[in-house]
């Protein structure tokens, strides 16, 4: 019973329970292009049905994750398909759970208010918005927003961070924002939002169809 329930796997050479933190960004992409997806349906078409499905599978497949083992985690499997061919990255099991406590949470609540209730509120409503925040991160950049807070709340110093955060003690040259490239984004920025300014009416005409196939299509 004991190896169906762990957390984590033992991998030689590192002392304690640790994840492929190349997995489990494959899988929050998954999860955040699912919820990500349900949340427009309701947004263009305020068809709920797609995000009760989403927030029913993500509640599934989180329980799992933390109370059984991310091993029978259906998303940590296909993103562990996924990314077979990579050489796995090893992060520390335990400020991962802390971090998943989470997204039970917010699986619950988003559970109980619009699947079983059938309601919403501003409160499932952020409640898919910090869900989203988090996969986000994740996925695209590879930080675990709920690992920031484990040092916090545990004395013992989180071990084998996404990125060894945990171990480096300053930037290398590469990593590195000088004050040129400062300048270029803040440069960027005031080019989108004159952008935007200045071409807002243009861009909301409705572009005409250039070889006239929807007539058609029609005829």
């Amino acid at each position: 019973m004991g190896k169906i329930i762990k957390f984590g796997e033992d991998v030689e050479g590192y002392n304690i329970p640790v994840l492929n933190e190349r997995e489990i960004r494959a899988a929050a992409g998954i999860l955040f292009l699912m919820m990500f997806t349900a949340i427009l349906s309701v947004i263009h078409k305020g068809d709920f049905t797609m995000l009760k499905f989403a927030v029913v599978i993500f509640f599934v497949d989180i329980v799992i994750r933390v109370f059984i083992s991310p091993r029978f985690a259906p998303f940590l499997i296909i993103g562990r398909w996924i990314v077979r061919n990579q050489v796995p990255e090893y992060v520390g099991a335990m400020q991962k759970k802390f971090a998943w406590y989470f997204g039970v949470f917010l699986a619950v609540l988003m559970l109980v208010l619009l699947v079983i209730v059938n309601s919403y509120s501003p409160i499932t409503g952020l409640s898919c918005f910090i869900c989203l925040i988090f996969l986000f991160f994740e996925a695209a950049f590879g930080i675990c927003l709920g690992c920031k807070l484990y040092p916090l709340i545990y004395k013992d110093k989180a071990q084998y961070c996404p990125g060894e955060v945990c171990e480096v003690k300053d930037r290398q040259a590469i990593q590195k924002i000088n004050m040129t490239q400062v300048i270029i984004v803040l440069a960027f920025i005031g080019f989108v939002i004159l952008t935007v300014v200045l071409f807002k009416e243009q861009f909301m005409l409705p572009p005409f169809d250039l070889f006239g196939l929807e007539g058609e299509m029609h005829t």
